[in-house]
Parts: structure tokens; C-alpha cells; sequence
């Protein structure tokens, strides 16, 4: 037989507990990672500090202490807490909570209620919060490992603050397994570098951290092992990656900015991790044709026939082969010159279509396949521009009611700068024209 709400069970606590739940902090001083909100200066502390707790999103990615944070605010804040999982939990779960809470808020006691998972629950589902955190009913603590702004409510969002929990890094993992260290009594059977290689297998979270300690704690050796040993002795952590969410487009965006600032090695590092996550090699090869159009353009022609020449090799030969192809485009889009002259004209030039509507084009450019056509002036007038000493004629091809315009402007690098030259040569051209009109 169980004990009530917040109580252990009979034999509850001789039962096996995972060292990552023995480990667990028992205050907001010893959470490691989150000094910038737990700190003397952070804002939860600021708000336990003045005796306040608003509704908020504790959003960050695994094991980096949501659910530990969330419970030890309710302890320092004499809040009961009702912890609920979006993933098991449903509507009827959330009523239950919401009755228990309003009696509780009767007998002079808030409620801080902490769903883990938040954004697995549906918009309906979080439109359902909104009156009884709006009215103090319960104070809402979010836990998400997605990015809010994509899987939240803007009414739900516009009442919680969202405070971005870190990661652990080295120093805070090795924080973590001196604790597990002494709590078991006893080291790591690990030496120096194996110790630094199973913090880099944990990617951050202290949770899987603590879970490799534990295992490597129940092994029986008879010298520490090296990292060879170690990798061949535990399970590293997958890489963190959402082929749907946030991590698909934050390192997609890495990989672009560092391609549009000539670094090849970080662009094969962004690509690496992308194929490491899992990601669609296609996708990678048609977000690098873009690339090749928007950010290289005609400083280097030659990248767009690069980079769908690799997804053409992927498409051909597949995976592994096929991802030399893109990593050699990585490269070349790295290491080509850059202008974006090309898409700012296009986007320019969009900008003056929607502008001018539907202005006729110059009589002059068009065809008269019939008599009341070129009775009206269709054709009129154009100067063809092969019967001129110079190839090129300077007529204005604009409407006549919007003027010429300039859109394209390249720039001084790669083969734009010859479009630059024929563009002065034309443009010269064409002013003397026009003198000799009005002469």
C-alpha cells in the first residue's frame, strides 16, 4: 500500500534508485550549469529574493535541470507542487489538478504546477491554462526542450516568462561526477583522458552523464580504463537533433552563415553534424543551391553548376559516396567570392512590380501581329539591336510612365566585376545616345 500525495510508499525507499535520481540537488545552490538564472544576480533568484514566482517556461535541452529547478522553486516558495507530463497527461488530468488547486488557494496555499513537456500539449489544451494561471489559481512552470515561439501560444507565452537553461559544459559535468564520486566512496575507473572523453559523450547532459557513471561504477576491473576501452565499454549519447524542430534549422543556419563567411573548415564541421543528426543529404544539397545563387551569384557562376553537380552525384550515388560530393561543395561556396547582387536586385525589382501594378510595357517593344496593332503604334519605332556598330541599341525598355530604373548593382569581386565593365560600357553607350536625342 501506497502513502498519500508527496509520501513514499512502505518499502519505497529500500527500493533501487538510479544514481542520476540519488544525485539529484537537493537545493537551488548546488544545481550546477545555471548560474546566469540561479546566481546572485539572475532573475530567479531575484524573484525568490523578493518573495515573488511568475508563471514561466524553463526551456533548454535534456538533463540540464529543468524538472530539478522547477520542483526546488516550489519547495523554497511553500508551493504545493503537482508535477503532470504532457506526454501522459490529458484534460481530464489537468481538471484534477485545477479543483485540488483552487481548494488549496481557499485554505490560504498556491499550487505551482510543473508539466514537463509542455509543448507535446495542443493549442486547445493550452488555451485550457490560461484562466487559472491568469487568475493565480496555479503558478505555471513550463518545461520544453523545443524553442516557444514555435510550439507555445502567443496568449500563453504573453503570460509566463521564459528563462533559457544551459546545457552543462565541462566544468559543470565534471562538478556532477566529483559529487557521484563522492557519494559511491570511491573514483572513476577511468584515467585523465577517458575521464575528459566520457564528459564529451555526454554532449551536456548531466543526466546521460551520471547514467555512464553508474555503469561504469558496477564494473569490475582490474585497471582504470583508457578511452578506447571506455568507448568500447559504454553507449555515447546520440546527437541532439530534431530533424522537424529547432536543431534542423539552427544548424542549417550555421552552416549557411559560416559558407557566406569563407570559412570552409566550420562549414564542413556544420555539415558533419547535420549528417551525423540524421538530416536528408538532399535537403543539405538544396539548401547549397540556394546558397550558390543568393550568396555567390555571378561573382563565380561556376558555384550553382558546383553545387548542383553534387546534388546531382548524391542523387546518383547516394549515401556514404555521395557526401564527399557535398563536402567538396561546402568548399568551393566557402572559398568562392560572394555577392548577393543578384538576389537585392531581384527582390528590388519585386518591390517595383507590386509597386507599379500594371503598367503597359513601351509600345516600341511590342509585337503588331495585326493592322489595328500597328495602327495604334505597336512596334513603332524599335531599334533592333544587331543593326547597330555596336550590338547594342540604349532604347529604354521600362514603361513609360514609371522611367528606368537601377536594380542590379554588382559588385568588385570575381567575374562581376566584367558584368560591372560591360554594364559602364552599355550605360556610357546609352547616356550618349540620349545627348545625341536631345541635341
Amino acid at each position: 500500500m501506497t502513502g498519500g500525495p508527496g509520501q513514499q510508499g512502505l518499502f519505497e525507499s529500500a527500493a533501487p534508485r538510479p544514481l542520476a535520481d540519488r544525485m539529484r540537488p537537493a537545493s537551488l545552490e548546488t544545481v550546477v550549469g545555471q548560474d546566469h538564472l540561479l546566481g546572485s544576480e539572475g532573475p530567479l533568484a531575484r524573484m525568490l529574493g523578493a518573495g515573488r514566482l511568475a508563471s514561466m517556461i524553463l526551456w533548454g535541452p535534456p538533463g540540464c535541470g529543468k524538472t530539478t529547478i522547477a520542483r526546488l522553486l516550489a519547495d523554497r516558495t511553500d508551493l504545493a507542487f503537482e508535477p503532470l507530463s504532457a506526454v501522459f497527461s490529458g484534460v481530464a488530468d489537468l481538471r484534477k489538478v485545477f479543483e485540488k488547486a483552487k481548494g488549496r488557494r481557499a485554505a490560504g496555499q498556491g499550487t505551482l504546477l510543473f508539466i514537463d513537456e509542455i509543448h507535446r500539449f495542443n493549442r486547445a489544451q493550452q488555451d485550457g491554462f490560461l484562466p487559472y494561471v491568469e487568475d493565480g489559481t496555479v503558478i505555471l512552470v513550463g518545461a520544453t526542450t523545443e524553442n516557444p515561439s514555435f510550439e507555445l501560444n502567443a496568449a500563453l507565452l504573453s503570460r509566463c516568462q521564459v528563462f533559457v537553461l544551459n546545457r552543462l559544459d565541462d566544468a559543470a559535468l565534471e562538478k556532477l561526477l566529483s559529487r557521484a564520486e563522492e557519494a559511491e566512496g570511491r573514483p572513476l575507473p577511468l584515467d585523465t583522458d577517458a575521464r575528459a572523453s566520457l564528459r564529451a559523450m555526454a554532449d551536456g547532459d548531466g543526466r546521460f552523464a551520471l547514467n555512464l557513471a553508474e555503469e561504469l561504477f558496477a564494473l569490475q576491473l582490474d585497471k582504470p580504463l583508457d578511452t578506447a576501452r571506455l568507448t568500447a565499454t559504454v553507449q555515447r549519447r546520440a546527437p541532439l537533433y530534431d530533424k522537424s524542430q529547432e536543431g534542423h534549422y539552427n544548424l542549417m543556419s550555421a552552416l549557411h552563415k559560416s559558407l557566406r563567411g569563407s570559412d570552409a573548415d566550420a562549414g564542413l564541421y556544420w555539415l558533419a553534424r547535420m549528417l551525423a543528426g540524421g538530416e536528408d543529404p538532399r535537403y543539405i544539397a538544396r539548401r547549397l543551391t540556394r546558397f550558390a545563387y543568393e550568396d555567390v551569384g555571378l561573382a563565380d557562376p561556376q558555384a550553382a553548376v558546383q553545387a548542383l553537380a553534387a546534388w546531382d552525384c548524391y542523387e546518383r550515388i547516394g549515401s556514404p559516396e555521395g557526401e564527399l560530393a557535398l563536402a567538396q561543395a561546402v568548399i568551393y561556396l566557402a572559398t568562392a567570392p560572394k555577392s548577393n547582387a543578384a538576389y537585392k536586385a531581384f527582390g528590388q525589382a519585386m518591390g517595383a512590380a507590386r509597386e507599379t501594378g500594371s503598367l503597359m510595357p513601351p509600345k516600341h517593344i511590342l509585337n503588331a501581329p495585326t493592322k489595328l496593332m500597328k495602327d495604334i503604334g505597336y512596334g513603332a519605332g524599335y531599334a533592333y539591336d544587331h543593326d547597330t556598330a555596336e550590338g547594342f541599341s540604349g532604347q529604354d525598355y521600362f514603361p513609360e510612365d514609371m522611367g528606368r530604373r537601377g536594380f542590379y548593382r554588382p559588385v568588385e569581386r570575381g567575374f562581376e566585376r566584367e558584368i560591372a565593365k560591360r554594364l559602364d560600357y552599355w550605360n556610357r553607350l546609352r547616356e550618349g545616345r540620349k545627348s545625341d536625342e536631345d541635341q
